[in-house]
């Protein structure tokens, strides 16, 4: 017969297991299950949150800062980060409206895909710098990117005189207001096709298994022959086109192009990435819980707004949850 020691022990070795288990679960899936607990808390503290017409606008409003967040993923899951993705956007979106006003320097409307092309050129060309000085010349990322930041600003209010793009081509509005079928708004449609094609970039690439590489010791990485400079250049140029798409859809929507637009949408990014698990030291992390921490953000964002809470508090409340996911970063790290 067994003695009571070895139950004891058979018994602790038991709870061991379970404790591994639900830690490995809550690892995995965790964000899932903080997405439905907000989710159900929303629900439950307005009746308007799980109408069909307002989780169509939750995807909509999701769908800008979720193309951000999948750039922003590219960019930390190497270490780096990326400030200048809010002003990207902008001047992204001012270059592709300019093409398509009739009451901008001339009037001259272009084609849609030329205001498209030309603008993703203009972000991917802001990133493309970004990156340059990065990879080629070792400037901290976030010193690189602020100073981008900044650039890019400037450059939008300098291109627009710091005045708003009216009289968009109708043909243009469609991308930021068409919709699918009838009801599945156009950029959520935008959004998931970039979505999966980062997917299969980053997951079936050799690209992407390069990605993880550096960001999990980029002199490791350097040694096995990987090209690093070049890999940390291409995702910043990655994050820029990402943002410009972004920028198309927003002047689409707001029918006109404007050199404030974006402000502070850098932060929303990062936000979502960190929530959805990646680290910030880089080489950790999917664009799964990207996805999840973009819901997060924009289910947040609306269901503040039902309760009429007040955007400051609502800047409190993003900030505070970033210090948490930061925090728990820190804390699994160091199990690890």
């Amino acid at each position: 017969m067994r003695t009571t020691m070895e139950k004891n022990e058979a018994l602790s070795s038991g709870q061991t297991k379970s404790a591994r288990r639900l830690r490995a679960i809550l690892s995995e899936y965790g964000i899932v299950f903080v997405f439905f607990a907000f989710c159900v808390i929303l629900a439950i503290a307005s009746p308007y949150f799980l109408t069909p017409k307002n989780l169509i606008n939750v995807l909509r409003q999701t769908s800008i800062n979720g193309l951000l967040s999948i750039g922003m993923t590219f960019v930390i899951l190497t270490g780096g980060i990326d400030l200048s993705v809010g002003s990207i956007l902008a001047f992204g979106g001012v270059v592709g409206a300019s093409l398509v006003s009739s009451a901008f320097r001339g009037g001259i409307v272009h084609p849609v895909w030329v205001a498209v092309l030309v603008s993703l050129a203009a972000g991917g060309a802001l990133g493309s710098f970004t990156g340059l000085i990065i990879a080629r010349w070792r400037i901290p990322p976030f010193v690189a990117s602020l100073g981008m930041l900044s650039i890019a600003r400037g450059l939008t209010f300098i291109y627009t005189d710091g005045m708003p793009i009216p009289d968009i081509a109708p043909k243009f509005l469609v991308i930021g207001q068409g919709q699918v079928f009838g009801f599945i708004p156009l950029p959520v449609v935008i959004f998931a096709a970039v979505f999966g094609i980062a997917w299969v970039l980053l997951y079936k690439t050799r690209f992407g298994r390069y990605v993880y590489a550096v960001g999990g010791n980029e002199k490791s990485a350097k040694v096995s022959g990987i090209n690093t400079r070049l890999i940390v250049f291409i995702v910043y140029v990655i994050a820029g086109i990402l943002s410009a798409i972004g920028g198309l859809i927003l002047t689409a929507r707001t029918t006109a192009g404007l050199s404030q637009a974006g402000t502070g949408y850098e932060l929303d990014a990062i936000a979502a990435v960190v929530i959805g698990g990646t680290s910030l030291s880089g080489g950790q992390g999917d664009l799964v819980g990207t996805l999840f921490g973009a819901l997060i953000i924009g289910i947040i964002n609306n269901g503040l707004d039902l309760l009429g809470v007040s955007s400051y508090f609502q800047q409190v409340i993003k900030g505070a949850i970033i210090i948490g996911a930061v925090f728990l970063d820190s804390i699994r790290k160091g199990r690890e």
